[in-house]
């Protein structure tokens, strides 16, 4: 392709604008390098790679690639035997690391499918043996650490001891004869530890003199006595200098080792950040990926110049390759004719280097082998031959090299010489261009040219829109409606009378006015036409958004209900699972106590065949059967045999705990159930009183035992007191309290509540048959 023209559409400003959105000097190299291609298949696998990116960072917001460095010359140098320094392999450690969390992050997202971004990085080898080696000898500011050799810290644990006994030693000189002593400091000269002494007392200190001031007041003295320990410590520099070279150098080997994965990994790095720079700038300039085709077929929706502020460019539909393969862009100069030929010739070339385009989604380019511009500036009325000749070369240019494979825009086509020879020469060189098979944009202000965008085959004539009212461009693209002056409006807006205009009218001919009243109609129904499109197309869109609206909301009534649903299942499986594990404990209890009294195992077993199938099966579908109707029973008092349903065992009610809950004695058992879970079966008479006989009173039926086992204290010595009281009424000689073993508390009250009561004779412990230490017996006066 012509090189001409990426200065002539200002391609290049384009590839400014691609540096600035990358992140290394990798990156920078390949927009340098970045041509557009002929390729359509290189074209499409470039577009699908940048729309593989533009998602990452629309689901992401960013990506990782910061620390990356170009070490293709470190690599290199370590690879011929050179020793690399400590911030060169702190670039490598970097760009390992940075390796690795690039390709962690793209195999970490399961959305969407990145086959391009997943090959690359699936490329990548990690080299975290030799990340870790540089990272454990060379800290952040590019030091050699201790820890890098065990001589290495030895050598420098042995200076630290040299330099610590310098020091004391000078600085005792400095405190015993700070007279001889210009300052009283210590200070170095040819790496070495020396005193600033006065030349009087030179002879007084003795040792090495190594430096003088300007003056020669002051002479830089090492003295004899720290000689020997400054030798030492420049023996151990020089042993800790060579250690650190060392080790360096083993660091550098390991680099070269790894040259060639480090070479493909910088290459693959270099290559990430330049597809996430074409992301970053689609999303600077709200790019969409167009579909690429080969047919020279170009349909832009409300495309935009990348390189005119969002805020003041006009988008425009342009459409070209398919009905027609010309446009003919005719009307006034300052219009935006220019903007809207280049708009659609760097768009082009955008598109064919693998970037997105600003326009709408939809958008189709296609892939051409040569475009060919001749665009100047054309807004002078002074025209030189110069300039004509200028421009009349390189057309000449474009002719002997344009194929149907091209794409050519032509900026004020013929001008620069007379009127009717330019506009003759225009219509030959269109001819000429379109018969070969290219496509063709071109601008005029030639008004011969509308009637040839009339008659001939495959050429449609297009202006930009006018306001008479302001007196400004729109800068709208009307496609097949020619330009018109509008001399005699823009007059009479100015002030120009009536008259003259009138007169000037008279000197039209005829078919020039028709022309004109036929253009004028034009546009005025292609701006009613656009805009009843622009309402349905605002409608059809407010349209989609209830609708999506409703649906989502549909979704959500649908989720809760479902939700609700599951809720009220987890709630009923709840309570099914808490009454099995209650009734596993009562099981497990009862057979603990099976020493007491006589049980059957198959009668356990039964009962625990009973309490599974009374498990109520749960589904997702509400049922509509409706439940049975019970039989209507009397209101349950205490005292009445009544059937447990869920256990299938028959127990009578000890008392009514709350409005929907008794406490039932089965057996030697005792639990709460529901009144819904009790069946009435039948009810004692009581006995009828005779004169003189002994009084009992309403609790005559209280049972020989109380328990009192989960109660708190106060609570069951009221129950208690309650209990003796109805046991005297009921005649009982004795009864049992079960208070259980725990803590002993409870037993010790009941002890203590025997032994201030009138009516108990005696308290005991239980024996082996009445429940052992867990029961008081009480013997009743």
């Amino acid at each position: 392709m012509n090189k001409r023209i990426y200065h002539v559409l200002e391609y290049d400003k384009i590839k400014e604008q691609l540096t600035q959105c990358t992140t290394s000097s990798l990156g920078k190299e390949q927009v340098d390098r970045l041509k557009p291609s002929t390729n359509i298949d290189v074209v499409r696998m470039w577009q699908k790679e940048t729309d593989e990116a533009v998602n990452v960072l629309r689901l992401k917001g960013n990506v990782p690639l910061g620390g990356i460095f170009d070490i293709k010359p470190i690599v290199k140098r370590a690879t011929i035997g050179g020793m690399l320094h400590p911030e060169e392999l702190l670039d490598v450690a970097s760009t390992l690391y940075a390796s690795k969390v690039i390709k962690t992050f793209i195999e970490e997202m399961e959305e969407p499918a990145l086959p391009i971004l997943r090959e690359l990085t699936d490329r990548i080898v990690q080299l975290n043996e030799l990340e870790r080696s540089i990272k454990s000898c060379i800290d952040d500011y590019g030091n050699v650490m201790d820890g890098a050799s065990d001589t290495l810290r030895t050598l420098r644990s042995r200076m630290r001891s040299y330099e610590s006994r310098v020091r004391d030693k000078l600085e005792g000189w400095t405190r015993s004869k700070s007279k001889m002593l210009s300052d009283a400091i210590i200070t170095i000269r040819n790496d070495r530890y020396v005193l600033p002494v006065k030349q009087e007392y030179r002879s007084a200190v003795g040792g090495i003199v190594h430096d003088q001031s300007s003056s020669g007041a002051t002479l830089f003295i090492e003295p004899q006595a720290v000689v020997e320990l400054n030798n030492q410590l420049q023996e151990a520099k020089a042993q800790e200098k060579y250690e650190v070279e060392r080790i360096l150098t083993h660091l550098s080997e390991l680099v070269a080792a790894d040259e060639v994965y480090l070479y493909d990994n910088v290459e693959i790095l270099g290559k990430l950040d330049f597809i996430f720079a074409k992301a970053h700038h689609s999303k600077r300039v709200k790019g969409a990926m167009p579909r690429i085709n080969d047919k020279g077929f170009i349909k832009m929706k409300q495309a935009r110049h990348p390189l005119i502020d969002e805020q003041e460019v006009v988008p425009n539909d342009v459409e070209l390759g398919s009905n027609y393969a010309a446009i003919v862009i005719t009307g006034p100069n300052t219009g935006g004719k220019t903007v809207t030929l280049k708009m659609v010739g760097l768009c082009t070339l955008m598109a064919q280097s693998g970037l997105q385009i600003p326009a709408q989604d939809g958008c189709e380019l296609s892939v051409f082998e040569h475009v060919f511009a001749d665009i100047g500036d054309e807004q002078s009325i002074e025209q030189s031959l110069s300039t004509f000749s200028s421009h009349m070369t390189n057309i000449v240019n474009i002719l002997q090299h344009v194929n149907a494979n091209s794409l050519v825009l032509f900026d004020e086509l013929g001008a620069g010489t007379d009127p009717q020879e330019g506009a003759a020469l225009a219509m030959s060189i269109l001819d000429n261009v379109v018969n070969v098979g290219a496509k063709v944009i071109a601008t005029t202000h030639y008004p011969e040219l509308k009637a040839y965008g009339y008659n001939r085959k495959g050429v449609i004539n297009a202006s930009v829109e006018f306001d008479v009212q302001t007196l400004k461009p729109t800068y709208r693209l009307l496609i097949g409606v020619p330009g018109r002056s509008n001399a005699f409006e823009i007059s009479r807006r100015l002030g120009l009378s009536e008259g003259i205009i009138q007169t000037a009218k008279g000197h039209v001919g005829q078919d020039s006015e028709s022309v004109e009243h036929m253009i004028a109609s034009l546009e005025a129904s292609r701006r009613n036409a656009d805009r009843d499109y622009e309402e349905a197309e605002a409608l059809l869109a407010e349209a989609e958004v209830l609708h999506q609206q409703l649906q989502h909301k549909w979704e959500e009534i649908e989720q809760k209900q479902q939700l609700l649903y599951k809720k009220a299942e987890e709630k009923a499986q709840k309570a099914v699972d808490q009454a099995k594990q209650e009734a596993e404990i009562i099981v497990s209890n009862m057979r603990k106590m099976q020493h007491q009294a006589e049980f059957k195992e198959h009668e356990w077993i039964e009962a625990r065949k009973q309490l599974e199938e009374a498990q109520p099966t749960l589904s997702e579908k509400r049922t509509t059967s409706q439940p049975k109707k019970r039989k209507a029973t009397p209101q349950l008092q205490q005292g009445d045999e009544v059937k447990v349903t869920s256990l299938g065992q028959n127990g009578h009610i000890i008392e009514k705990v709350s409005n929907k809950e008794y406490q039932v004695q089965l057996g030697i058992m005792k639990m709460k159930v529901k009144e819904a879970d009790l069946q009435f079966i039948k009810r004692e008479e009581p006995l009828k009183e005779k004169p003189m006989a002994t009084v009992k009173g309403s609790s005559y039926h209280v049972k020989p035992e109380l328990d009192l086992r989960g109660e708190r204290y106060e609570d069951a010595i009221q129950r208690l007191e309650k209990y003796i009281d109805d046991a005297l009424l009921a005649g009982y000689p004795q009864v049992s309290i079960i208070h259980g073993k725990g803590t002993g508390a409870l037993r010790k009250g009941v002890e203590q509540f025997a032994a201030k009561h009138r009516s108990i004779a005696t308290s005991r412990i239980g024996g082996m048959n009445e429940g052992g230490s867990g029961v008081t017996v009480l013997e009743l006066r």
